[in-house]
């Protein structure tokens, strides 16, 4: 049997490698995603004030750190039994959407996007942000990386630094808005949603006004039929920083709807020898292993799946847009792996709507945006919705709030037996009678790479040294030293 290695994976945060077995044929027998970084963060964290952990799990990466502040603040809450005032919440909320739509726009532009916008074939020192930038223009490129800039502005601003912020904490935000400061927030709100709309108006113009870019989303090869789980609100409309974890089946119908606190009540963790990366399933379906369909556990907790399990979005331009998306892919709900970067892109519009609506509301600049927390600290559980899926940290702390058990469920973890359902079934699908080349290889990465996978916050290296491994050959190409840390 051959072998076939793709390391490393590229695009992505983190180290992750792709290994496909071909039959005698030379056609694809089995396919993994293996991630050879070994996650130990749970594990330090154990010991420390619980009040620190905002600011300590935003260094787990510097992809999403404000998710983790965010998933970190609200267990803190729960473990402090305190309720936070609505200034509070929305300086929170209003923070989180301005994170969301600069983190979206970098896997549209620069992560997933040069695949479109370059080709799955085209040669890989063009299939880049500079490539993008060459082929649409250096004017579309400074819009994008102003929009990036403006934001990270903003977060610094708000959560004390651009990167890594530590504005949240228990009880909400260490410091208000001033009306200075909100009036230069609403303006670039306003500058985002403009930046929405011309983002999806690219994806019209170059993703679905090209037939062969429409056929690979729909293809087989990129599609499967799994649970999706996903935050909504009271209306079950999609919400990033609160509300109820959904989950629907394959089928598009509620098969959950429970709050982080019951999160262990429908949730596993299996784990695969192959893999540092551990495998959540739907406790009440199963673990079947790597199989999709209505008996198999698997979900995809994605920006498809949030827009999978909700109703609707709940600002009017993004509402349009996930109605559009429905309407030309054939119904709710879409199990085209590929469809992603669409719904990203619709979410990335409602996170700029929703950071207008927030700017605009009076109380944002309101003089509550903390309480104090007075009660005894125990156990608490926090969620949001990571750009790259559902997001759970637990705590449990002595009397004294000294962490004693920490776990997280990122969404990258959430996603990763679906990850590896949608490499094998792209390997597959692509790699025939022996025929690999570094196109078709790209495309089996274009599977795992509308995930928008962060290895970074699911595995965590540690003790802080990722794992090499050095080949050296002889001028007759035969191996000399085979080298491994």
């Amino acid at each position: 049997m051959k072998t076939i290695t793709i390391d490393p994976i590229t695009r992505l945060e983190g180290h992750g490698k792709i290994s496909i077995f071909l039959d005698d044929a030379g056609n694809v027998a089995d396919a993994y995603l293996q991630v050879p970084e070994l996650r130990g963060f749970e594990k330090f964290c154990v010991g420390r004030p619980v009040e620190e952990m905002p600011r300590i799990t935003t260094r787990i990466c510097g992809v999403c750190p404000e998710a983790h502040m965010m998933a970190a603040a609200k267990a803190c809450d729960a473990v402090y039994h305190v309720e936070l005032p609505r200034t509070a919440k929305m300086l929170r909320e209003l923070l989180y959407v301005i994170f969301y739509v600069t983190d979206h726009a970098t896997h549209f532009y620069a992560l997933g996007g040069p695949d479109f916008v370059l080709g799955p074939e085209a040669p890989p020192a063009q299939r880049n942000i500079l490539g993008v930038v060459h082929k649409v223009g250096v004017e579309i490129g400074r819009k994008v990386i102003g929009m990036r800039g403006a934001c990270h502005e903003l977060i610094k601003m708000m959560g004390g630094k651009a990167v890594h912020p530590i504005g949240a904490l228990p009880g909400g935000m260490s410091k208000g808005l001033s009306k200075e400061e909100r009036d230069e927030v609403l303006k670039i709100g306003e500058e985002a949603v403009e930046f929405g709309k011309f983002s999806i108006g690219v994806f019209n113009q170059i993703v679905l006004g090209n037939k062969e870019y429409v056929d690979l989303i729909l293809s087989d090869s990129f599609t499967h039929r799994t649970y999706n789980m996903g935050l909504v609100d009271e209306k079950n409309h999609v919400n990033f920083y609160d509300g109820r974890v959904r989950v629907t089946g394959p089928d598009g119908a509620e098969r959950a709807k429970f709050a982080a606190a019951d999160y262990l009540e429908h949730i596993v963790e299996h784990v695969e020898p192959w893999s540092y990366l551990k495998f959540p399933f739907l406790r009440k379906v199963g673990w079947k292993g790597l199989v999709d369909g209505p008996e198999s556990g698997i979900y995809k907790a994605t920006p498809l799946s949030r827009l999978n399990v909700s109703e609707g979005m709940a600002t009017p331009l993004a509402d349009e847009e996930h109605d559009r998306l429905y309407k030309t892919l054939g119904g709710k709900p879409v199990h085209q792996t590929l469809a992603t970067h669409w719904a990203r892109l619709v979410e990335l519009l409602y996170a700029a709507e929703r950071w207008v609506e927030l700017a605009s509301d009076p109380e944002i600049v309101g003089p509550d945006y903390r309480v104090v927390p007075d009660r005894t600290p125990d156990e608490g559980m926090g969620v949001v919705e990571a750009p790259r899926g559902t997001l759970f940290h637990h705590y449990k702390t002595d009397k004294n709030g000294i962490l004693q058990e920490a776990n997280l469920i990122v969404g990258t973890t959430n996603n990763n037996a679906a990850i590896n359902l949608s490499v094998k079934k792209a390997a597959m699908g692509f790699i025939k009678n022996g025929e690999v080349r570094e196109g078709l290889l790209n495309i089996v990465e274009m599977a795992f790479r509308a995930y928008d996978p962060c290895f970074g916050c699911a595995t965590h290296a540690w003790p802080g040294q990722a794992a090499l491994h050095v080949r050296i050959f002889g001028p007759a190409g035969d191996l000399v030293h085979d080298l491994r840390r």
